[in-house]
């Protein structure tokens, strides 16, 4: 009897600490989502406003990401240049979705660990993209190191000097 109450004090324990996580991490990366679908509308709209798209790939798995997440929408500087200039979308990546024809269309960032990122001019071309170690300092992601990201791949920065 000690035993079986032991044993259902564990699942209950566990069932407790998967609830509380899955309850409390965000969702940015979605396995049901259609990631072509999504990124075809980034760069429809993107082409209309005078962008580019960024392309966060990941999953909701990936503790990386989801810092990297917060890291922007908590600077204002991060997340209103990266609102200014580029369409965002939140590509998944994880055992029930890898999206592997997405990320094989753009080259296999997978290769660069998560999350990686994918910088798509207006024609939903590939222009960049950035293994998120180099943007890293300490313990987390540099903001400066990544509003530098932001600045060299926008679309003003990609403009011949005469077309300044």
């Amino acid at each position: 009897m000690k035993q079986i109450t032991l044993l259902l004090c564990g699942l209950l324990l566990c069932s407790t600490a998967v609830f509380a996580q899955t309850g409390t991490q965000p969702q940015l990366y979605h396995p049901d989502a259609d990631a072509r679908a999504d990124i075809q509308a980034a760069v429809k709209k993107a082409s209309a406003a005078g962008k580019h798209v960024f392309l966060q790939m990941g999953g909701n798995w990936c503790g990386w990401c989801i810092a990297f997440d917060k890291l922007v929408k908590s600077n204002d500087t991060l997340r209103n240049y990266l609102e200014q200039n580029y369409e965002v979308v939140h590509v998944n990546y994880s055992q029930e979705n890898k999206n592997e024809a997405v990320f094989a269309s753009l080259g296999h960032p997978e290769r660069f660990g998560f999350p990686v990122f994918v910088i798509l001019d207006g024609k939903g071309e590939r222009i960049h993209t950035q293994n998120s170690a180099y943007l890293e300092e300490g313990k987390g992601h540099s903001s400066k190191a990544v509003l530098q990201f932001f600045k060299h791949w926008s679309p003003a920065a990609l403009k011949p000097p005469a077309a300044k």
